[in-house]
């Protein structure tokens, strides 16, 4: 692009941001990042979310954390797929304390919840055997307006065979079945 004197645009730096975390080079994307803003391009939320995503992925969860501490203190809002982003990477980190806690503002702060952001939770709370908080919150995801999807009842029916709750997952696929929502 030099050679042509072409300047990289916001979307040239997140695609190389992007594939650069995705083939697991977090200090060049990262560096990348400093020289998009020292060249006068400001990173936006896809910039900052293809970076957190990295960031977790490479259990690197404390400058995930300041990434997302920085993104906040540059003006960018985060949104539903940020969260997501951190509450995953908090649970897989065993910071479930700090997920649920986000997961909660978010519904104070009036965010709309998807399904990814209630899997993601759901299967946080699985993993740390939390099997009626799950369940809790299955019920409270369809009270919210969220119908659970077909990966929604395979985490809980996967962790409820895993502790031995047979008889609630049977309930639960026969629900999963009910709904169409297995494909046989």
């Amino acid at each position: 692009m030099r050679c042509k004197n072409l300047v990289p645009d916001i979307f040239t730096y997140t695609t190389l941001i992007d594939g650069l975390g995705k083939s697991r080079r977090i200090l060049c994307a990262v560096e990348l990042l400093e020289k998009m803003h020292d060249r006068g391009q400001h990173a936006d939320i896809f910039t900052y979310n293809s970076l957190l995503h990295a960031l977790f992925s490479m259990k690197q969860h404390d400058n995930a954390l300041m990434l997302f501490n920085q993104m906040k203190e540059s003006g960018i809002n985060p949104d539903i797929y940020t969260y997501s982003i951190l509450i995953d990477g908090l649970c897989k980190s065993g910071r479930l304390k700090n997920a649920k806690e986000i997961f909660q503002d978010l519904s104070i702060k009036g965010y709309r919840l998807d399904v990814k952001t209630y899997n993601i939770m759901i299967n946080g709370l699985c993993k740390e055997g939390l099997l009626h908080e799950a369940l809790a919150l299955l019920s409270k995801m369809e009270d919210n307006g969220c119908l659970p999807d077909a990966v929604t009842y395979e985490i809980i029916i996967r962790a409820l065979f895993e502790k031995g709750e047979n008889d609630n997952a049977k309930k639960l696929l026969r629900e999963m079945i009910s709904r169409g929502l297995l494909q046989g």
